[in-house]
Parts: structure tokens; sequence; C-alpha cells
């Protein structure tokens, strides 16, 4: 399914309805700054879609809990998640708008409303630290105000009304917002869909006609999953391809807010919200021993890993029984790790597509951290394909970013080879940009790529104005040997000095060559060091194997610079240009 079909599950205008939500904001003006309406929007959207949620089956929940209080028994939950038709339920004699009936005791009340929800709705409202909220509405008198608003028609959030991927759409604009009101990152919230689509896609584009005939049983991990979208995307298209697949989805979050959000989502979609986990995951590994199919993940990249650092190297210590044993990335920069984890959580048939930039195809020197970590992925033969896709595609950033899909189940074809695929230039430009998003993936754009993709095959695929490029190479063309050539020390009249017979490096004559893996060595030197220093040579013991994706180089296209000539002619028409404009505005 396109992803132009895909967006038209939608039962709702989304942007009308995140604005709308977003006029209620104007309620907090005075008592709230811009960046903080979140903490009271955000929260309020996920009691009222609980709420809104439960509204047909309310009635018989008090009534199931009235029954069994009566009947003295302790133990409820199952009989009253049975009632509510879902896996929460409130419990409260209050009804969400029930709640204007009594002005005067509004935070109490609404206090005791909240309380009265399930133990699973309850410890999503306390990742919000919502009640310290409630006081400051309250002391400020617009906690009335702000819970009428949300009574209001426009603001009902129900899932009859309202999807969970209606929902997902909804607060990833409103997660936007608010995150622009503060300059946040908005992109450490939430990847865009048009870009989640094209991953799905190439995750499952091998399997595609197994599972269509075989039907999809799958478990799916996001490692920083935000608000859950990755994880909803990826349902949505093995949904598309088996209505009755049987999908658990895993995350791990960090944000309290959002991982809130996501679990909240996960409740009200019937899954199983207690695979939403809250914490960090290169230190707090919520799934250790785990295994997945799919993995789908765009962690934090350019971000430091200091804070974990004490936990994170004694996993590496533990080499293959950790996660992070292959190495270990400069502490500047986490994105790296991500991978490892999510490599080492896949299982022997698993599929990974995880978001990286630039950094991580050639950042660190032969056997540092990140070359050893490339190593690893080539030398055992996972690393796929690596997509380029256009810059301006994230809400928060405009720097040029790589899908990265890692397979432990290649097909025969692909075998001991790296896809390497050109998409920068398949895109569309915004009417209206969002935030630093002014390109976007259509369903013609990610038709155009996933073709490149399955076809194999080095070539220029075109569609119209778009472009994509595919190149085929083997592991081992990113492999090299870097070697220190050394040449003699020599005394005045030029002559090398000996020590035990053996000639004397010149340190300040001292430098290195990368040598391709696949290139000879002799050879090599013949060609390009002999020719300049007869008397080189190359120290062994200082030789070290290095990994390098040289992407940008793969795709360089040199163009010729325009002649002399034709830049002067063209200087003279400006100028010819401008003194007639001159002329014409001084009236001569």
């Amino acid at each position: 399914m396109t992803i132009d079909k895909l967006q038209q599950r939608t039962t709702v205008n989304i942007q009308e309805k995140a604005n709308l939500i977003w006029a209620i904001a104007d309620k907090l003006v005075g008592t709230y700054k811009p960046h903080e309406y979140g903490n009271v929007i955000l929260p309020m959207c996920v009691i009222k879609r609980f709420s809104d949620t439960l509204t047909d089956t309310k009635a018989k929940v008090i009534e199931m809990n009235k029954s069994l209080d009566s009947r003295g028994i302790m133990v409820k939950d199952g009989f009253l998640r049975s009632a509510s038709g879902y896996d929460f339920y409130n419990v409260s004699p209050f009804t969400f708008e029930g709640l204007l009936s009594d002005a005067e005791n509004i935070a109490d009340n609404f206090r005791s409303y909240l309380n009265h929800f399930s133990n699973n709705v309850i410890d999503v409202i306390e990742k919000f630290d919502f009640d310290k909220e409630i006081t400051k509405l309250s002391n400020n008198g617009i906690l009335y105000n702000v819970i009428a608003e949300f009574c209001s028609k426009k603001a009902y959030m129900g899932a009859d009304e309202i999807s969970a991927v209606d929902m997902g759409y909804i607060f990833e604009e409103l997660v936007r917002k608010f995150s622009e009101s503060y300059d946040e990152h908005a992109g450490a919230h939430f990847t865009a869909r048009d870009i989640i689509y094209l991953m799905a896609e190439i995750l499952v584009a091998p399997r595609k006609n197994v599972m269509q005939s075989e039907g999809v049983t799958a478990t799916m991990y996001d490692m920083a999953m935000g608000t859950s979208q990755m994880l909803d995307c990826l349902s949505e298209k093995l949904y598309d391809i088996d209505k009755n697949a049987q999908l658990t989805e895993f995350g791990q979050e960090l944000n309290e807010q959002t991982f809130a959000i996501a679990k909240a989502n996960m409740l009200i979609k019937g899954g199983d919200a207690e695979n939403m986990k809250h914490g960090n995951t290169l230190s707090d590994d919520k799934f250790e021993g785990y295994k997945f199919d799919y993995i789908i993940s765009n962690p934090p990249f350019g971000i430091e890993w200091k804070n974990e650092k004490a936990t994170v190297e004694t996993e590496h210590k533990k080499g293959s029984m950790g996660r992070f044993g292959a190495g270990l990335p400069a502490i500047g920069d986490s994105q790296q790790l991500f991978m490892l984890n999510g490599v080492a959580k896949l299982k022997d048939t698993g599929r990974m597509a995880i978001i990286q930039n630039g950094s991580s195809l050639f950042k660190g020197d032969a056997e540092q951290g990140e070359s050893k970590i490339r190593g690893y992925l080539l030398e055992n033969d996972w690393l796929e394909t690596i997509i380029q896709i256009p810059n301006d595609m994230f809400y928060n950033t405009g720097i040029a970013t790589y899908i990265w899909i890692v397979s432990k189940d290649k097909s025969m074809e692909r075998t001991g080879k790296v896809q390497l695929i050109d998409a920068s230039k398949c895109f569309v430009k915004r009417r209206k940009s969002l935030g630093n998003k002014r390109n976007e993936f259509t369903a013609e754009c990610i038709v155009l790529i996933a073709k490149a993709y399955n076809e194999f095959a080095e070539g220029v695929y075109e569609d119209g104005a778009l472009v994509v490029e595919s190149k085929i190479k083997a592991n081992m063309d990113f492999k090299y040997s870097k070697v220190v050539v050394e040449q003699p020390l020599c005394d005045e009249a030029g002559m090398p000095i000996l020590k035990k017979g053996k000639k004397q490096a010149d340190s300040s004559k001292r430098d290195t060559e990368s040598i391709p893996w696949t290139e000879d060595v002799a050879d090599y030197m013949a060609k390009n060091v002999y020719p300049y220093a007869p008397d080189a040579w190359i120290d062994e013991k200082k030789t070290k194997i290095g990994y390098e994706i040289p992407f940008t180089r793969e795709f360089y296209k040199y163009v010729a610079p325009r002649r002399s000539e034709d830049i002067f002619a063209h200087l003279e028409e400006l100028d010819k240009a401008e003194t007639a404009l001159m002329a014409k505005i001084m009236g001569r």
C-alpha cells in the first residue's frame, strides 16, 4: 500500500484537530510560558483520550465495581477489565464532564477521578508529574477553564472516532509544536512518517511474497521509540500484507512524557503495554536477552554517552557476551552504540532499519572504535544496504542522513555484498516547511527507491525529476590496511645511517598510506610510493586494519568548471544590465 493510501486511513483532519487542541493553550497564557504548555496539554490529551474511550462502558464498570464490593471480592482487576472492554478502566463516580458541576472542589475531585483509574493508567499519568500542574492550574484559577475546554466537542478523542494512527499523528504535531516553542530538538521525539514508511517498505520487502502466502507472525522493537510511531507504521505495513498478522511490539524510551504517550497508545490499541519500557537503553537495557524479528529506530546522533560510560565500558569488557564488545565510538556520539544494541537483539533471521548521520560511515581511524564497529558488521556480512536520504527531511536538522539496513539473513545474491543507494535527489519540495523539514517522500519516491533496492543492480532509476542511483560493492571494498612508510635517516653525505646493519628510520619523513584490502601491497607501493621515495619501506609492526564506507566518493560526479571566457561574458552581460537599470532609475 502506498503512503497516500496509508494516510487515507485517518478519519479526522489531523492538522485541524491538533490546532484546535493547541488553541486550548490560550487558557494558559500568563500562568505558563509557551515552552511549558506541553506540561499541561499533553497529559490532558492522554487523560481525555482514556476517558472518552471508556465512555460507553463507564456505567457498566461502576456497576461491576459496586457488585464486587458488595460480595467482598478484593481482587477486581480482571472483572473490571472485562466490563470496560479494555485493559484499563476508571471506577470513579465522576465522569470527566461531571467534574464541571462542582467548580469549588474541582481540583480535589479531579485528583480523585485520576486516582480511580486502573494502576496501568495511573503509572502513565505519574510519568507526566501532573499533580504539581493541577496545583498550579488550581492556584491560578484556570483549572476549571482548561477542563471545560477539553470537554468540548472539538476535544473528543475516543478510540471509536480517532484511531491509534490518527492519535499518533496528533501527538506528533503537538510534540513538534511544543518542541519548537522552546527551540528543542523536535526530531528527538519522532521521525516524519514519510521516512518511516520507506524504512518499513525496505524492511519487509524480501519476505513480502512469503508473508502474503504464509501469514505474518513477528516481534518488533524500537530502542528509542519516542511516541512509538515507528512501531505503529511498521505494524500498518505488516497488517496491510496480512490483516490477521500476529504482531508483538516492544519499545524503550528515555523521555518520560513521550514514553507515557507511547504506553497510553499501546493500552488503547489493545497491545501489551508492559512491553513499553521507560529507561536509558544504553545503561539500563530493559530487554536483556530478548531477540526480535524486526528492529526499526532513529536513535539520537551527536549526543555524548558520558553519563552511560561506566555501564557501557563494563559491558564492552564482556566481549561477545555483551552488546558493545565490537568496539566503542568516541564519547561525543552514541549512535553506533545503538547500532550495536540493535545488532545484539536481532534474531538469526532478523532485520533492522536504523537511521545514522554521515559520521558512522567514516569517523574513526583504523582500529579505533568506530572503524571496528563497521568491521564487525562487514566481517559478519550483516550490513545489507545503506540508503542516503535527501537533506532537509527532518524537523530539527537539515544534515545528510542514512538508513542502514542490517540483516542476519541475507539472500544468496546479496551474500558478501553491500548495496549503496543514493536517494538524495528523490524528493519533492513541501509547499510549507515544518521546521527544517522542507522536503518529503511521496508514494512515487518510495516506489522508486524500493525498485532500486529490490532489483539489486547497479544503475540509475528515474521517474520524471526523481532520480535514484544504486551501486553494488563487495564487503572487502571497504576494508583497508593503514601502513607506516619509513624512509632512511641519512648522514651529511646523504648515505643511510646503519645500526647493526639495518637502516634507521627518519621520523621527519615518516608517512602513512591507506591501501585498499583488494589491492596488492607491493603493487600499490610500486605505483604510489617508490617513484617518489625509492628507499622507502613499510614498518610491518605498525600496520593497522580499518574499515571505511566512502559513500559520497562512490557517487561523486565530476563537473567541469565553466570556461573563463564564459564567466567573463556573463559578467559583462550583468554589468550592461545593471548600467541600463541605473539609467532607467535616474531618468536618463
